[in-house]
C-alpha cells in the first residue's frame, strides 16, 4: 500500500510568511472558516454546486472523468465584479495538453454568485495575492472541479506537472467520496525541493505562488469497483494586468 503524507498545514498567522518564503502554504479546514469567515452552514450551501456541473467535453484524452464550471471576475480592493461569460485559455507553453484552444465552458451558476460566501472567498484571496505581489487589480478565473472515477481512474491533472500562468493559485478541497489518490505535489519551478501529500479535510486549502512552484495532482481510483467515487475542488487564479486570451483574437477581457 502506497505511504500517505499529512499536509504540513500553517498556522493562520504564518501563512502569509509560508507563502512568501517557500511558494505555497496549507490551511486547515478550522482556520479557514476563521480566516473568511464561514459557518457549517455557508459552506455546505456553496459544496451543493457541485450536484450540478456539466461534463468536461474539451478533455484530449477521450476521459469522461472530469465535470466543471467556469467563472470570470475583477477583484478591485473590496469589490468584486463578474465580467462577462469568456473562454477559458492557456498557452501550450503552460498546459501542453489543452492549451491553444478557447474552452467555453459553462459558467458558474447565477445562485451560486448569489451566496455571500463566493465573494467573501474572492476578496480573501485578493488579500493574500496583494500580500504578496502588491496590491492591484486582480483577474480572477474560477473552476469548480468534480473528477470521478467513471473511467475506472480520473485524472485531476491529466496535463501532468505544471503552472497556470498566474501570480497566485488556490485549491479548496470541498471533498472526497470513495476514492483513494489523489495526491497533492508542489515542486520548486527552479530547484529540487519537492513536497507531496494527500488533502482529505473538506475545506483545506492549498495556497500557491505560481511563479515559483509547479504543481499536481495523481489519479483517484475507486475504493470499491462498484461505486462511483469522487474528488471535489474549487481552483482560483489571480493574475495582474488582464485575463490570458487568445492572442490570434479569442475572448476578450
Amino acid at each position: 500500500m502506497t505511504q500517505e503524507f499529512s499536509p504540513p498545514f500553517s498556522p493562520l498567522a504564518a501563512q502569509g510568511a509560508a507563502l512568501a518564503e517557500r511558494g505555497y502554504a496549507l490551511l486547515h479546514p478550522s482556520a479557514v472558516t476563521q480566516w473568511l469567515p464561514a459557518t457549517g452552514e455557508d459552506l455546505s450551501a456553496l459544496h451543493s454546486a457541485w450536484e450540478d456541473l456539466p461534463p468536461d467535453n474539451y478533455l484530449r484524452d477521450g476521459g469522461k472523468y472530469r465535470r466543471r464550471r467556469h467563472g470570470s471576475f475583477v477583484v478591485d480592493g473590496n469589490e468584486v465584479l463578474a465580467v462577462p461569460h469568456r473562454a477559458h485559455w492557456q498557452p501550450v507553453s503552460y498546459n501542453a495538453l489543452h492549451g491553444g484552444m478557447e474552452r467555453w465552458f459553462e459558467p458558474v451558476t447565477p445562485e451560486t454568485l448569489a451566496l455571500p460566501v463566493w465573494n467573501r472567498i474572492l476578496l480573501r484571496l485578493g488579500e493574500v495575492a496583494s500580500a504578496l505581489h502588491g496590491e492591484r487589480r486582480w483577474y480572477v478565473e474560477a473552476h469548480p472541479f468534480r473528477i470521478d472515477t467513471t473511467d475506472g481512474i480520473g485524472r485531476p491533472t491529466p496535463e501532468g506537472a505544471h503552472r497556470d500562468g498566474v501570480d497566485l493559485v488556490a485549491v479548496f478541497m470541498i471533498d472526497r467520496h470513495g476514492i483513494k489518490g489523489g495526491e497533492s505535489r508542489v515542486f520548486e519551478a527552479n530547484g529540487p525541493s519537492g513536497q507531496r501529500f494527500t488533502l482529505r479535510d473538506p475545506w483545506s486549502l492549498m495556497l500557491l505562488d505560481d511563479a515559483r512552484v509547479i504543481h499536481e495532482s495523481t489519479p483517484i481510483q475507486p475504493v470499491s469497483e462498484d461505486t462511483l467515487g469522487w474528488r471535489d475542488t474549487l481552483v482560483l487564479t489571480y493574475r495582474r494586468d488582464g485575463f490570458q486570451d487568445d492572442p490570434a483574437g479569442g475572448s476578450a477581457a
